[in-house]
């Protein structure tokens, strides 16, 4: 092992932000730090989110209700983490852990908050009936992928991502820890996937919209930089073939959009309050009516 030993104190204490992209974002501490309130809009459900992974799952979900044909109709709200949002009173009212996404669902006569993109999936599935089988065993298949996902993302993400894409600097042992992890768990899903359509069976479900923007896009090559050269995410052959499957979709290509800020204009839709916006409120299309 080649890195810096480190003694730890006897007594942690916060005298220094840790370095790195999104470094003001963290905190040992938790609520409001600024009064902010959110915007509303006209629609049942208010989404408050940034394309992020776990953002993305929420905007697909969304959008392949809306695309089933589902009264599904929401306003998406931009909130930058790097300014704060997530720290704001009307945020932190909805989500205590100020983390995106988070929901209000209005669709009811007393409105509920929640928080936790699976709870949010979750939500949904139950709210509409869909994605999510109704009982028995299909029921419980779609669910331990669900969470085997909410359990799994912290090392590929808050691990693996962070160390080798987002640390300001590169230490060889917890990029191997975390490099070792993310593979065994894509060699987790390409087994499943060897003898499935999807991941808890034939069926598209909750347990796909969740994986998929986590190790889907790592397997486009999307996530951290040349990540995808490095774990050799080309020799995961049946991942391969579903992450490409679930990216043709038409409603994950827009859900992808929704309170995107970063990329390409033409895939920015920082605020999503009809079908329409699709067409005219992107920021290339944004910056030309300009």
């Amino acid at each position: 092992m080649t890195d810096d030993t480190y003694t730890p104190p006897k007594v942690w204490t916060w005298d220094a932000e840790s370095g790195g992209k999104f470094a003001s974002t963290n905190r040992p501490i938790a609520g409001a730090i600024h009064d902010k309130e959110l915007p509303v809009g006209k629609h049942p459900f208010q989404l408050y989110s940034l394309a992020t992974p776990n953002g993305v799952k929420v905007t697909v979900m969304f959008e392949e209700l809306l695309e089933a044909g589902h009264d599904a109709e929401y306003d998406a709200w931009l909130i930058d983490i790097g300014e704060g949002d997530q720290f704001g009173s009307g945020f932190t009212e909805i989500n205590p852990n100020s983390k995106i996404p988070a929901l209000l669902d209005r669709s009811r006569e007393t409105p509920v908050r929640v928080f936790e993109s699976g709870s949010i999936l979750m939500h949904l599935a139950e709210r509409y009936g869909a994605f999510l089988p109704a009982s028995g065993a299909a029921r419980t298949e779609v669910l331990n992928w669900l969470f085997w996902q909410m359990g799994s993302a912290p090392y590929l993400g808050g691990g693996f991502g962070h160390f080798y894409h987002y640390a300001p600097e590169k230490w060889e042992y917890p990029i191997n820890r975390f490099a070792m992890e993310t593979k065994r768990q894509l060699d987790v899903l390409d087994r499943q996937l060897a003898t499935r359509e999807h991941i808890a069976g034939d069926a598209y479900s909750i347990a796909d919209i969740a994986i998929w923007p986590w190790y889907g896009n790592l397997a486009l090559g999307r996530q951290y930089g040349d990540a995808g050269t490095f774990l050799d995410v080309e020799s995961y052959e049946n991942v391969q073939r579903w992450a490409k499957a679930i990216d043709a979709r038409a409603a994950v290509q827009r859900g992808r959009m929704v309170n995107r800020s970063f990329g390409e204009p033409e895939t920015q839709l920082h605020e999503r309050h009809s079908a329409a916006d699709f067409e005219t409120q992107t920021q290339d299309k944004i910056g030309k009516s300009g």
